[in-house]
C-alpha cells in the first residue's frame, strides 16, 4: 500500500465534508484499521464496529476547532483514535454482568392496548421526522430500514462503496435522531431533562 502525504488542505477538505476527500479517507484507512484490529483476534463484526466508530470519532474531531493540530501527522492521529476505541471496547467488555434470573420470566400474552397506541404514535412520529430530513437521508433510511434492501443494492442506488455507505448511514441516523429527540421535547405532556432542571 502506498503511503499518502496528508496536509492542512486535506484535513480542511475533510472538515468541510468534501465527498471525494471523505471517500479517500474511508478507503485509505479501511484496510489499515482492519489489519490492525484483526491482529487482536476479534470477531469480524466487532472489527467492523470498531472501525466504524474510529471513522466517526475522527470525522467528529476534524470538525471540532483545534481537533487536528498537526495535519501532516493525520495518520498517527487516526491510529491513536483507533487505539482509544479499542481500549474502551476492552474496558466495556470486561464490565459486562451475567443476566439475572428475572430474564427467564415468560412475558404476558394479554393484549397491550396502551403499548399498541404508543407504537402507533411512534410510527406516526417516525414518518413525520422522515419527511423533515433532506431527500438523500430520507431515501437512504427508507431503503435500508423500511424497504430492507440489500447493502449492495443500496450502494448501487446511491453510487457509493460499502465503507462510504456506513458513513452516510451514520450521518442520516444522527440527523434523524436529533430531529426525533427535538420532536419529543415539544410534545404536550412530556418533560425533558432540560425542562426539569
Amino acid at each position: 500500500m502506498e503511503l499518502f502525504a496528508f496536509d492542512k488542505d486535506y484535513v480542511e477538505r475533510l472538515r468541510e465534508g468534501d465527498p471525494p476527500t471523505e471517500q479517500h479517507f474511508v478507503s485509505y484507512f479501511n484496510q489499515i484499521l482492519r489489519i490492525k484490529l484483526r491482529a487482536r483476534l476479534l470477531a469480524s463484526e466487532v472489527v467492523d464496529d470498531l472501525r466504524q466508530e474510529t471513522f466517526i470519532r475522527v470525522i467528529a474531531a476534524v470538525r471540532t476547532a483545534g481537533g487536528v493540530r498537526q495535519p501532516e501527522r493525520f495518520g498517527a492521529f487516526v491510529n491513536s483514535i483507533c487505539n482509544n476505541v479499542l481500549l474502551e471496547f476492552y474496558r466495556s467488555s470486561t464490565r459486562s454482568k451475567p443476566l439475572e434470573d428475572s430474564h427467564l420470566e415468560i412475558p404476558d400474552k394479554v393484549l397491550d392496548l396502551e403499548g399498541m397506541l404508543v407504537t402507533k404514535q411512534s410510527k406516526e412520529r417516525v414518518r413525520q421526522v422522515l419527511e423533515e430530513l433532506p431527500d438523500r437521508d430520507r431515501d437512504l433510511l427508507r431503503a435500508f430500514f423500511l424497504e430492507e434492501k440489500d447493502k449492495d443494492e443500496v450502494c448501487q442506488q446511491f453510487e457509493v462503496d460499502r465503507d462510504y455507505l456506513r458513513v452516510l448511514l451514520h450521518r442520516a441516523k444522527d440527523r434523524f435522531k436529533s430531529l426525533y429527540e427535538k420532536e419529543l421535547t415539544i410534545l404536550p405532556g412530556r418533560t425533558t431533562t432540560r425542562e426539569t432542571m
